[in-house]
């Protein structure tokens, strides 16, 4: 579906803009080039597939961002929402790896459920993130929570969580619950995690009705189901994921500034912060799926130019106060992290070796 535009936008499409780019260092040669002026067409129609149906939480993003980097881009192009729902997002992001044009106008919208089959190499999958470079990411963070009988505080119900099994309603090993279950593992949790879970949602449910112990819901799911139980005295919550900040660090969440990490839990429980292959694995898949849950892509043979088009457009509008203000509803208190810090934590998650895939599959039992 075309985003919409006015009649004077819609007059302008087609038309070429120029853009001055700046010189980059060149790669492995340590050199700057001069700052030039580059002629840059930006393609009057871009299809923006969305491997996801209509109405879901990408798709949703994707509408919300459409329109805001049409208007900053040259031309103000026409960019069309194309979904191809299927295999958790696998069959669209298939189906562009072979068929998306190297000319600026094919992107790609990945979600965690994307990025988390890739890592796992699943069989099905037959694209390639080092095939694609991104142009803008966008964070989220979520929080685990517990019944208030198994304490009316975090330290006493997390006191209770480590002496006794507790259930948790998941979707599968491998889904969006995933860091989630390798922390609680890490801080000795016996969950007996009931997989099935047709969303979140259902898990949030199960946990409402008292059929679950412990629950977990990203920023937006959270703040608008889950705090009112928290109000209602119907639910403890134990701590955030975190974020990431510009040098990989996970830190406090800023939805939820007064929770501790869970590598703040971590550390105070075990006096040491967390290592090994289970945080090496908690951390990327953390990393993928929520520091960089949602992202634009663009196939690596896109010219630079235009790549460097995308981004400045999205940096003209992701900083000013009409954004951040709409944007708090739909994407939460998070801004989005564009270009080559994009790339960099991108690159880091996505890199599994083989010692923490072992782990996954031998103790965690993440294996496709």
């Amino acid at each position: 579906m075309p985003t919409k535009k006015t009649a004077t936008a819609c007059l302008s499409l087609g038309r070429l803009k120029k853009a001055l780019l700046l010189g980059g260092a060149i790669a492995g040669l340590g050199l700057t080039t001069a700052v030039q002026a580059q002629d840059v067409e930006v393609p009057g129609n871009i299809k923006w597939t969305i491997p996801f149906g209509v109405g879901g939480g990408t798709d949703v993003w994707a509408r919300f961002l459409s329109p805001r980097l049409s208007e900053s881009l040259p031309g103000e192009p026409t960019i069309m929402i194309d979904n191809v729902p299927g295999g958790g997002s696998i069959n669209g992001a298939n189906l562009f790896a072979v068929r998306a044009k190297s000319d600026g106008s094919d992107w790609l919208g990945t979600s965690a459920s994307t990025q988390y089959p890739a890592m796992l190499g699943d069989p099905r999958v037959r694209y390639d993130y080092s095939d694609w470079t991104p142009i803008l990411a966008t964070p989220t963070g979520g929080v685990v929570y517990a019944q208030p009988s198994l304490g009316e505080s975090a330290e006493t119900a997390l006191d209770a969580l480590l002496e006794q099994p507790v259930k948790l309603a998941a979707q599968n090993p491998t889904g969006v619950e995933l860091p989630v279950l390798i922390a609680l593992d890490m801080l000795g949790a016996d969950v007996q995690a009931v997989f099935g879970m047709r969303s979140r949602g259902e898990g949030r449910l199960a946990f409402e009705r008292g059929e679950a112990d412990i629950d977990f819901q990203t920023t937006s799911a959270y703040l608008s189901n889950v705090e009112p139980l928290v109000k209602a005295g119907k639910a403890v919550p134990l701590f955030s994921l975190g974020v990431l900040n510009d040098e990989g660090k996970i830190v406090r969440d800023p939805a939820f500034p007064g929770l501790p990490t869970f590598n703040e839990v971590y550390q105070a429980r075990h006096g040491e912060e967390p290592s090994g292959n289970e945080y090496e694995a908690f951390r990327k898949f953390f990393a993928s799926g929520y520091a960089l849950q949602k992202l634009i892509m663009v196939p690596k043979d896109t010219p630079q130019a235009l790549i460097e088009t995308y981004r400045q457009a999205a940096r003209d509008f992701v900083h000013t106060k009409a954004f951040k203000k709409a944007a708090d509803a739909q994407l939460g208190p998070y801004t989005p992290v564009i270009g080559d810090t994009v790339q960099r934590h991108l690159d880091d998650a996505m890199s599994i070796d083989d010692a923490t895939r072992d782990w996954l599959e031998s103790e965690h039992g993440a294996k496709i």
